[in-house]
C-alpha cells in the first residue's frame, strides 16, 4: 500500500505515530512561514502542514501544488496547536507535519469549483468523475450500498435465493421497447436486453426454487422523464405457494428495516391500501399522495384492484394494463371472454409521496389461463408459442401458484437522500435524450462491425432493408 492510513483514520491516540496518507488538495492555504494543505480522499480529509524548518523539499512541493492534485505525504501525527482544534470533522484533534511529499499527478485547471453547488447538470455529467468526488454526492452511492446490504441481509434471513438471469435474451415486445442486440453468429437475428426478469423468473418458481430474489439492471426503450432511464436498478422477488398478503407483509417488513436502517426513522406497518377505483375517484391518479392526510416526511399506500385489462382505441384491441403473466381475481374468470372490462386483476403497486416504487402481481401458472390471455389481447396461438413457448412449455411440468414484486431501486433511493431526479443515485446517467455525457454514447461503429453483423446502413446512418 502506497498509505499506511487514510485521510479520515487519524486520532489524538495516534500523535507521535509516522504515518503516509494519500489524497486530493481540497484546499491550499499559504500562511508564508507555514502552508495548510486539507489532504482529502473518499472518507475524509486530514489538515496537513508543511514547514521549511522541518522538510524544506516537502514545503517546495507544497508551494507547487493545487486543488485536485494527488499527493503522497509522509509525516508526523501531532496534537494541533491549542484553539485550533476543528471539532466539526472527526481528524479535527490532530494534524500532520510533513517530512517528505510526492506528487503523484497534478490536475489541471478544473471545468467547475467542486465545492460549488450551482453547477449545471450537464457539465457534472460530463465531469461526472470530479462530481463524483463531491461528498454529497459520493454519499448518495453510499446510501445505496447500504440499502443494497439492508436488502441482502434481510432476504437472506426470509431464505431467499440471489440469482442472476440472462441479459442477451429474447424479444418478447408487449408494453415498452425493447434494446435489440444483432447475433453475429446468427445473421439476422436478434436478442434483446431485459425489461425485466419476468419470464425466467417465472421458471425458477417451476424449477422449484420457491424465493428467488435479484438486484437486476433492466433495460427499457422509451422516453425519458426525470423518473426513468434507458437502464435502471429493480429488485425483483418471486414466491411460491403465496397470495397477496404474503407479498404485502414481505414487502412492508422489507420497507421498515430499510427506513430504520438508513434514515433512523420507525415507520408504521401495515400500509393502507386502497383500490384502484377509490385512487382515481377521490385522488384522479392512481399514485395518490397521501402526506396531508397522515400527516407523515414518508406515506405509503397499496394500490390494489386494477383492470386486468385497457383498450386500445388506436389499434382496437384490448391491452394488458401491467403484463399479460398478472392472474385475473377468480371471481371475474366468468368476465373473461365476453366483458374484459369487468376483470380485475391480481396485481398491486406501492405508492409513496406520490410516486410508484413497486408493482407486482399474482401471476398466472396455468397454460390455458395463459393462452386465454394471450387470445384477448389479440395474440394467437401460433404467435404466443412463438414468443412464449418456452414458458407455456414449463406450465405443464408442475407449475406452482406463485407471485411477487419489483421495486424501483433508483425511485426509492432518490426519495431517501430527498433527491426529486433518479439521476442523482445512477453513477453515469443518460441525458433526456438517452446520450451517455461523459463517454459520447450511443456513437457510431466502425464499418468492420456492422460487415461482421451482417448489417448496412444507407448514407443517412438509417439500415437498409
Amino acid at each position: 500500500m502506497l498509505r499506511t492510513h487514510n485521510c479520515c483514520e487519524l486520532r489524538a491516540e495516534d500523535v507521535g505515530k509516522e504515518v503516509v496518507l494519500c489524497g486530493w488538495v481540497k484546499a491550499r492555504r499559504d500562511h508564508g512561514k507555514l502552508i495548510f494543505i486539507d489532504l482529502r480522499d473518499r472518507y475524509g480529509f486530514t489538515q496537513v502542514v508543511f514547514n521549511p524548518k522541518v522538510s524544506l523539499e516537502a514545503y517546495q512541493v507544497a508551494q507547487n501544488v493545487r486543488n485536485e492534485f494527488v499527493l503522497k505525504v509522509k509525516g508526523k501525527v501531532n496534537l494541533r496547536p491549542k484553539g485550533t482544534e476543528n471539532p466539526k470533522i472527526p481528524t479535527g484533534e490532530i494534524e500532520l507535519e510533513a517530512t517528505s511529499a510526492e506528487i503523484l499527478n497534478p490536475c489541471k485547471e478544473l471545468p467547475f469549483d467542486i465545492d460549488k453547488e450551482d453547477v449545471s447538470e450537464e457539465l457534472r455529467f460530463k465531469y461526472r468523475y470530479l462530481d463524483l468526488r463531491r461528498e454529497a454526492v459520493l454519499n448518495n452511492f453510499l446510501v445505496r450500498q447500504n440499502v443494497y446490504k439492508v436488502i441482502r441481509s434481510f432476504l437472506e434471513k426470509e431464505n431467499f435465493i440471489e440469482c442472476i438471469t440472462p441479459f442477451l435474451t429474447k424479444s418478447t415486445p408487449e408494453g415498452a421497447r425493447d434494446f435489440l442486440v444483432p447475433s453475429r453468429l446468427n445473421p439476422g437475428t436478434f436478442y434483446a436486453l431485459p425489461q425485466s426478469p419476468q419470464l425466467f423468473k417465472q421458471i425458477l418458481m417451476v424449477a422449484g426454487f420457491d424465493r428467488y430474489y435479484q438486484i437486476a439492471i433492466c433495460f427499457r426503450d422509451e422516453d425519458l422523464r426525470q423518473d426513468r432511464q434507458p437502464e435502471f436498478s429493480q429488485l425483483d422477488l418471486e414466491m411460491s405457494f403465496v397470495e397477496e398478503e404474503d407479498i404485502f407483509d414481505l414487502s412492508e417488513r422489507l420497507i421498515q428495516q430499510i427506513f430504520r436502517s438508513i434514515k433512523n426513522i420507525e415507520i408504521q406497518i401495515p400500509f393502507k391500501r386502497i383500490s384502484y377505483e377509490e385512487a382515481m375517484k377521490n385522488y384522479n391518479t392512481d399514485k395518490p399522495d397521501l402526506r396531508k392526510q397522515t400527516q407523515q416526511e414518508f406515506s405509503f399506500v397499496w394500490v390494489v384492484d386494477f383492470p386486468l385489462f385497457k383498450y386500445n382505441q388506436e389499434e382496437k384491441r384490448w391491452e394488458s394494463e401491467h403484463h399479460p403473466f398478472t392472474a385475473p381475481k377468480e371471481e371475474d374468470l366468468e368476465f373473461l371472454e365476453k366483458q374484459p372490462q369487468r376483470v380485475r386483476a391480481r396485481s398491486y403497486d406501492l405508492v409513496l409521496n406520490g410516486v410508484e416504487i413497486a408493482s407486482g402481481s399474482i401471476r398466472i401458472h396455468q397454460e390455458a389461463l395463459q393462452e386465454k390471455i394471450f387470445k384477448i389481447i389479440g395474440i394467437n396461438k401460433n404467435e404466443s408459442r412463438k414468443r412464449f413457448g418456452f414458458l407455456l412449455e414449463a406450465f405443464k411440468f408442475g407449475a406452482p401458484p406463485h407471485g411477487g414484486i419489483a421495486f424501483g431501486l433508483d425511485r426509492l433511493i432518490s426519495i431517501l437522500i430527498g433527491k426529486e431526479s433518479i439521476r442523482e443515485t445512477i453513477l453515469f446517467p443518460k441525458t433526456q435524450k438517452g446520450i451517455c455525457l461523459l463517454t459520447g454514447a450511443p456513437s457510431e461503429v466502425e464499418e468492420a462491425q456492422l460487415k461482421e453483423l451482417k448489417i448496412k446502413l444507407d448514407k443517412k446512418g438509417r439500415q437498409k432493408k
